[in-house]
């Protein structure tokens, strides 16, 4: 069963998932009384499973069930969380806790970047939006940086018409800031020269992986395989399927979010466990990509961890 009895949904944060995150939730209540000094109607978790919800099955804000909390209440902590940083400390305890619990470091020393074009809604201001010449597809180009493991380190979202090099050299920027640590970074040949100097410059070494000659279709790449894993993982959220979102900044806090990522766990099987919060250029937390699976894998490992937040 649900919150308060109701029928539980697949998204739906379990007992040991909530459990690792509620201190950060309940932590950040605290820190923002209403002006009213109401304690407002709703439980937190709940605004949680109904964000879990809507990226799960792509549904618009207003066409959430009736039986979680409105719309109104739910964006209005979702824009909260993203805009402050909530989202993204909840990621980097969880990405950290999860690093930790694969005997690595917190932070990471190498990552792996791709970029990923999706078509845009038909509401999507024409400014923010183009053509990518190599697919010949229109829409928006999405960038993400992950771990070896996976997990999202960093996210960018562009018109399709922006050139790798510029997505790259916009990733490694962010990787630099939040992952100081990092000296190694695998990309494929879409990124150019203009990339590997840029990354000298930070202290990090990029390297191309060509693909083998000969080779047809998709074929897995050393070291660069595990980003098309999360990609694969985060095409199981409806929500991401395509970039719905009329401002960029609104379709980061998806595509970096929950956090955004799989890495194997619980012997080998796929999952991601944390959500893949970064920030835009413009400082605006990016968060919520497959927070859903990320946290619901981790809470089986809830146990062996119990408190770590």
């Amino acid at each position: 069963m649900g919150v308060g009895g109701r029928p539980a949904y697949p998204s739906d944060l379990s007992d040991e998932a909530w459990g690792l995150i509620r201190p950060v939730i309940v932590s950040w209540k605290g820190r923002h009384p209403s002006v009213s000094g109401h304690e407002g109607g709703y439980d937190m978790r709940e605004i949680v499973n109904a964000i879990l919800y809507q990226a799960r099955t792509g549904c618009q804000w207003r066409y959430l069930p009736h039986d979680l909390p409105p719309k109104s209440a739910v964006y209005y902590y979702f824009g909260l969380w993203r805009d402050d940083g909530t989202t993204e400390t909840i990621h980097d305890l969880l990405r950290w806790q999860v690093r930790e619990m694969r005997k690595r470091h917190e932070d990471p020393t190498a990552v792996v970047l791709d970029s990923q074009t999706v078509r845009a809604s038909t509401n999507a201001p024409k400014d923010t939006t183009g053509l990518d010449p190599g697919k010949k597809c229109p829409g928006r180009k999405r960038g993400i940086a992950t771990d070896v493991l996976g997990m999202i380190i960093a996210v960018v979202v562009v018109a399709a018409s922006v050139h790798d090099n510029a997505i790259g050299i916009a990733l490694l920027d962010k990787v630099a800031a939040s992952a100081p640590t990092v000296t190694k970074a695998w990309v494929d040949a879409g990124f150019k020269n203009a990339v590997i100097e840029h990354g000298a410059g930070l202290g990090i070494d990029v390297e191309v992986v060509q693909r083998e000659p000969g080779t047809r279709g998709f074929t897995p790449q050393p070291k660069r395989w595990v980003v098309e894993q999360t990609w694969g993982t985060l095409m199981l959220h409806r929500r991401l399927v395509r970039d719905y979102e009329l401002l960029r900044v609104r379709s980061n806090s998806y595509y970096s979010a929950f956090p955004v990522i799989p890495t194997p766990v619980d012997r080998g099987r796929w999952g991601q466990v944390g959500a893949g919060f970064a920030r835009d250029n413009r400082g605006v937390s990016a968060g919520l990509i497959g927070w859903s699976l990320w946290v619901q894998r981790l809470s089986r490992k809830a146990r062996t961890v119990s408190g770590a937040l």
